[in-house]
C-alpha cells in the first residue's frame, strides 16, 4: 500500500463518495505518481464508481469487488466455484457501463429491413441474467443433494460439531488436528469456503462429525451471505458450534461480536457453543490465562487451546462429550410461541420432537420435548396443558 486516506462524513457523497476537498487531495496525489490503483474500504454505488474513475483516471476497486476477487482464488470445489460466480454476476450486473468503442446500435434485419438493433450493453446484460438463471439451477441442484446427505446424516443420528469463527482465526488448523491433516490450512483469508466435514471421537468413545465452514468477516457483503447461505445452513444442522477466537489478534473482541451477529441472522445463535481461544501458546507469559487476556471469560464454555502445538485439546474433546450428554436430556414443555417468533417453531422442529401443534388467535401451539438447554430461549412462551387446544381441534 502506498498510501491511506481517511475522511468522516455524515453520509457518503452520492456522486463521488469523498467530499470535494478529499477528492482533490487523491487527485493531487494521483499527479505526483506512485499508485495505480484506488482500493475503497467500502461498497461503492456504480455511480460513485464511474464518478472517481473518471476523476481519477484509474482503477478504483471497492470493498466487495476485492473480497469477491479473494473467494474467487480461494474457492476450489464446483459448488464454490458457482457460488462465487453468482455473487460476481450479481455484483457486475448494475455496474455494466459503456466502456467498449463499438456501442453503437447494431443493425439488423435483412435488405429493406434494416433498422436498431442492441447496444453491446444491452447485449451484456442480457447473456449475464442468462447466466445467473443458469447457476441458480444448477445450484438449486447441488442444494437438493446437499440435502439429501443432510437427511441420511439425520437418520444415521451422529451428532455434528461445527467449527465458526472469524476468518483466518484457524478453524482448520484446528480441524487438522483433531481429524488428522488434509484440510488446506493456509495464513490467509478464506483459505476454506467450502464446508469439509470429518470424523473424530471423543473420550467417552462417542463418534461425531466436524465440519469447517467458510470464515466469517464484518460487514461480509450481502451478495456473498445470499449466495453461500446454503453453504452456511451447514451450520443449522450441528449440535454443538465451536467458536475459535485468535486470541492474538488486537481486533479480538470485535472479530467475536461479528460472528455472534451472522450465527443469530442465520438463526443458529441458540446452538450450544464453546468458545476455543486458540494460539495460546503465543500469548505473552505474563497473561494469567485466556480469560484475563480477552474479555471472553463470561462465556458459558470457555477453552484455552493451540491448533498448532495441541495444547487444550483435550479439554475441548471433554467440553464436546459433556455438551452432547446435555443436549441429549430432553424436557416436556408446552408453549404458546407468538406469530412474530416463528424463528422458535423452526427451532422446535428442528431440535426438539414435536407431539402436537395446534394454532390459537395469539400464536402457534406446541407440545412436545426439547433439549434441557434449549429451555432459555423459550423462557417467555412456556404455559400450561391447559392452553393446549384439545384433540378433535388440532386437525383445523
Amino acid at each position: 500500500m502506498v498510501d491511506a486516506v481517511t475522511q468522516q462524513l455524515a453520509h457518503p457523497h452520492p456522486g463521488h463518495y469523498l467530499g470535494s476537498g478529499k477528492l482533490n487531495e487523491i487527485v493531487a496525489k494521483r499527479q505526483e505518481g506512485g499508485f495505480d490503483v484506488v482500493l475503497a474500504n467500502d461498497e461503492l454505488t456504480p455511480a460513485q464508481l464511474r464518478s472517481l474513475e473518471d476523476a481519477l483516471e484509474l482503477k478504483v476497486i471497492d470493498r466487495t469487488a476485492l473480497i469477491l476477487d479473494i473467494f474467487a482464488r480461494r474457492a476450489r470445489t464446483h459448488e464454490g466455484r458457482l457460488q462465487v460466480e453468482l455473487a460476481q454476476l450479481e455484483y457486475r450486473l448494475p455496474r455494466l457501463t459503456r466502456m467498449w468503442t463499438h456501442l453503437s446500435r447494431q443493425a439488423v434485419g435483412g435488405v429493406g429491413l434494416r433498422g436498431p438493433g442492441e447496444t453491446q450493453l444491452e447485449v451484456d446484460r442480457r447473456e449475464a441474467r442468462r447466466r445467473i438463471a443458469w447457476i441458480k439451477e444448477q445450484l438449486a441442484e447441488v442444494h437438493q443433494h446437499r440435502e439429501l446427505y443432510r437427511e441420511r446424516r439425520r437418520r444415521g443420528k451422529m451428532p455434528v460439531v461445527s467449527l465458526v469463527g472469524y476468518t483466518n482465526a484457524g478453524k482448520s488448523t484446528l480441524l487438522n488436528a483433531l481429524a488428522g491433516p488434509s484440510t488446506l490450512a493456509e495464513d490467509k483469508l478464506f483459505a476454506t469456503l467450502d464446508p469439509t466435514t470429518r470424523r473424530i471421537s471423543l473420550p467417552s468413545g462417542r463418534e461425531v462429525l466436524l465440519t469447517d465452514t467458510v470464515g466469517f468477516i464484518h460487514n461480509l457483503p450481502t451478495l456473498l451471505v445470499a449466495s453461500f447461505r446454503a453453504t452456511l445452513e451447514e451450520i443449522l444442522e450441528a449440535s454443538i458450534l465451536i467458536h475459535v477466537v485468535d486470541t492474538t489478534h488486537p481486533m479480538a473482541m470485535q472479530q467475536g461480536a461479528t460472528v455472534d451477529a451472522v450465527l443469530e441472522e442465520l438463526g443458529a445463535d441458540s446452538r450450544p457453543t464453546i468458545t476455543a481461544l486458540n494460539k495460546i501458546d503465543a500469548l505473552s507469559e505474563t497473561a494469567e490465562g485466556p480469560g484475563a487476556v480477552l474479555p471472553f471469560a463470561n462465556a458459558a464454555h470457555l477453552v484455552g487451546i493451540s491448533a498448532q502445538t495441541g495444547e487444550g485439546l483435550d479439554e475441548l474433546l471433554g467440553q464436546i462429550d459433556a455438551l452432547l450428554e446435555t443436549e441429549q436430556q430432553m424436557v416436556d414443555v408446552h408453549l404458546l410461541i407468538p406469530f412474530h417468533q416463528a424463528r422458535l417453531v423452526d427451532l422446535f422442529h428442528r431440535r426438539g420432537k414435536v407431539e402436537r401443534e395446534d394454532f390459537s388467535e395469539e400464536g402457534t401451539v406446541l407440545a412436545g420435548r426439547l433439549p434441557a438447554h434449549l429451555l432459555p430461549a423459550f423462557a417467555d412462551c412456556r404455559t400450561g396443558p391447559a392452553r393446549i387446544s384439545p384433540p378433535e381441534a388440532a386437525g383445523r
